[in-house]
């Protein structure tokens, strides 16, 4: 299934309203959508590198905005929402770590570990549960956005025909890269997941809910 729904998705970067498309999917993405916007974006950028970064704004605007719809289902659907979506993805086993790491550092979480392979949408669902200030929220979010698609847009938009052609030329490297890629998403997750028994211990109240 999940296989179908990702070759659909990527069917859609050749529609010609593929930049809805593309904001769309990076705003579901954001907060319950299983499939990033990435594949997307790359497909868009090679096939029209100078608009590369045009598609990487749309695509970073529109992670932000879905971000937000997760910040709100965190914030006042958790128990109606949030946990059947965290269970679907399989993250629930993450989020009580991902709230403690939030509520002890703040944005330097999102800046930093939402620009990695770990799920966004892990990151926004949690932010909204511990009611972290909205404003940095949304601030740190267009950092780690931004870092996370807009290097992509520019690096095609100056090197798109080289990079395309190191693809076609070398295909089987650059499977071999995605799969390190995704290999690497998932060990992130399984260190949010516990990673050592002080951490688990100091987190085991994560799921409280904030004081009002």
């Amino acid at each position: 299934m999940l296989r179908r729904l990702y070759d659909w998705t990527m069917a859609k970067a050749a529609d010609p309203r593929a930049e809805w498309w593309l904001a769309l999917f990076a705003f579901v993405e954001a907060s319950f959508f299983p499939i990033p916007p990435h594949p997307v974006l790359g497909v868009m950028c090679l096939a029209e590198p100078k608009k590369a970064v045009r598609f990487a704004v749309i695509a970073t605007l529109a992670s932000v905005a879905g971000g937000c719809l997760g910040y709100a289902i965190g914030w006042g659907l958790y128990d109606t929402v949030g946990k059947q979506l965290l269970h679907l993805l399989h993250l629930e086993k993450s989020f009580p770590v991902a709230a403690c790491y939030l509520r002890e550092y703040g944005a330097q979480i999102i800046m930093i570990k939402g620009a990695t392979p770990i799920p966004f949408k892990l990151l926004t669902i949690t932010a909204g549960f511990i009611h972290m200030p909205l404003l940095t929220f949304v601030l740190a979010s267009l950092v780690s956005r931004s870092i996370s698609f807009l290097i992509v847009g520019v690096l095609f938009r100056l090197f798109g025909r080289s990079i395309k052609g190191f693809i076609d030329k070398y295909l089987g490297l650059a499977t071999a890269g995605f799969v390190l890629l995704v290999v690497g998403g998932f060990l992130a997750v399984t260190l949010l997941e516990g990673g050592n028994k002080g951490a688990e211990e100091k987190c085991a109240a994560a799921t409280a809910l904030p004081p009002a």
